[in-house]
């Protein structure tokens, strides 16, 4: 979404949790926002969850031509805590931060991060869920999307197994 003729991109800091409030709210006083969210691992009661989660917890963008529209309006504005400023004046954002994060996300609007292993090749690690909890093995390396690759001392000699990346930590 490119902003309209004179329109900037500021960021708006928002009360916690309260993204998707503060975007409400925004959008009925004319302003376009952006709130670039991704998918997030949720580990609850032994479940993990993936939810849509802001990529900038507390902070979402918002288009602003400030010489013709109401920008001071916007830190009255249900869920939002205040505009980012310099000074007096908000703060622009380069158009191309903008598009830079639109241009990673997929056919659900979501941002994709660029996967980041937690462990290197032969670090000590243990599963901490499923079939093999508690046991310790060697990382040997990241599979498919988010799962691991451990070698496993079973029954006196190294077995290697796929785990989902969530049920492994450091040893």
């Amino acid at each position: 979404m490119s902003t309209n003729f004179g329109s900037r991109w500021y960021v708006a800091q928002t009360q916690p949790h309260a993204e998707a409030k503060a975007s409400l709210h925004l959008r009925r006083q004319g302003f376009s926002i952006y709130l670039p969210r991704y998918l997030k691992q949720r580990r609850h009661a032994r479940r993990i969850d993936e939810i849509a989660a802001p990529l900038f917890p507390r902070y979402l963008f918002v288009a602003v031509d400030l010489a013709t529209q109401p920008w001071l309006s916007i830190d009255s504005t249900f869920g939002v805590s205040r505009l980012v400023r310099h000074g007096e004046r908000p703060a622009p954002i380069s158009e191309h931060v903008i598009e830079a994060l639109k241009g990673r996300e997929d056919a659900n609007g979501l941002v994709q991060l660029a996967q980041r292993t937690r462990f290197s090749s032969g670090d000590k690690i243990r599963v901490v869920g499923g079939a093999f909890c508690d046991c310790a093995g060697l990382y040997e390396g990241m599979s498919s999307h988010e799962r691991v690759a451990i070698l496993l001392e079973l029954l006196g000699r190294k077995v290697r197994v796929v785990l989902d990346n969530a049920v492994v930590e450091a040893a």
